[in-house]
């Protein structure tokens, strides 16, 4: 997977990885790939909420031990 730009959210916890997200996400190109890793156990919830909200697209959610990666399509 070709990732466009990353977002560390570790330590933040809801709303700001969101918002950091959305953020990053008006400055980049439709089609583009934003990779978030957050260490809020809510965030695979809120980015699910996100994605169906906003249409951005949610490709691929993950969990590594205590992190939370989540990749994003722009619309």
């Amino acid at each position: 997977m070709n990732i466009d730009s990353e977002l560390d959210a570790r330590g933040l916890n809801c709303p700001l990885p969101i918002l950091r997200a959305k953020k990053a996400l008006t400055k980049m190109n439709s089609g583009q790939l934003l990779k978030v890793i957050a260490t809020d156990p809510g965030s695979i919830r809120d980015f699910q909420a996100f994605s169906r909200q906003t249409g951005n697209e949610l490709v691929e959610q993950q969990t590594q031990g205590e992190e939370f990666i989540h990749v994003l399509r722009r619309r």
